[in-house]
């Protein structure tokens, strides 16, 4: 009698391919869902921004920066740099001091200048309340998580050019009588970029302010939390809120 052994065989791996093409096309989907799924809260995440509607910062390459006419004005060392860090659930306050600098005039209107920002100096305000968290997220802000400032202990700006704002075209500021658009390269641990904000200056005969409310984008000096893809990064808020209110005496 002829063997039915190999019709068999044929018979009985048809079924066994659909069931491999199934299982196959099952994985696939469930992948697609997750992929969806991540980009879904990525999305959600990134629209989260608590950290205040503020002006977002223009950043480009770093600009050469060339020597400038004007007298000198000292940065006054109680000058504070504010930041806001936001996150989904919530956000936090905090300064930094300038530990030096000096703004640069000329016939009567701001020309250049630089200051140098003492990261060590990281100052909580929203924790004051409560010692042990606010010690933990400075701690952890000075780590190489972040600003790494052990390695980075200071950070700098650098002015490469002032316009009036009413030159600017196109410009809606959100900071209230603004004056200027100041441009600066901005150092912050390894990187440097070029930074420009609208401003709000004031000039006289022994003294210059300026101040500035805007946003930038952390990560294009390369700060992410345990690197860029890493899903615990994306619960940060990339735009961190600075605030300038600069104010220098002539000496």
């Amino acid at each position: 009698m002829p063997s039915h052994k190999n019709g068999e065989q044929h018979f009985c791996q048809k079924p066994a391919g659909i069931v491999a093409i199934l299982f196959n096309k099952t994985i696939k989907q469930q992948q697609m869902k997750k992929v969806a799924l991540i980009l879904s809260i990525a999305a959600i995440l990134a629209a989260c921004n608590n950290s205040g509607d503020a002006d977002k910062a223009t950043t480009t390459d770093t600009q050469t920066v060339t020597a400038k006419e004007g007298t000198p004005y000292t940065i006054d060392s109680t000058t504070l740099v504010t930041w806001t860090g936001s996150k989904p659930t919530g956000k936090h306050d905090g300064t930094f001091k300038v530990s030096e600098g000096a703004l640069l005039v000329n016939n009567n209107a701001l020309s250049g200048g630089s200051f140098t920002i003492d990261i060590n100096s990281l100052n909580n305000l929203d924790l004051a309340t409560s010692p042990k968290d606010k010690a933990g997220l400075e701690g952890h802000l000075k780590s190489p998580d972040f600003f790494d400032a052990q390695k980075y202990p200071t950070a700098k700006f650098e002015i490469t050019s002032v316009e009036p704002y009413a030159a600017v075209t196109d410009s809606n500021s959100k900071t209230k009588d603004a004056t200027h658009i100041i441009k600066g390269n901005l150092t912050l641990k390894d990187s440097t970029k070029n930074i420009a904000f609208p401003a709000k200056v004031t000039v006289d005969a022994n003294s210059v302010a300026a101040f500035a409310d805007f946003n930038i984008d952390r990560t294009l000096w390369g700060m992410s939390y345990k690197g860029p893809n890493n899903p615990q990064d994306w619960m940060i808020s990339k735009e961190v809120n600075i605030k300038l209110a600069l104010s220098a005496t002539k000496k």
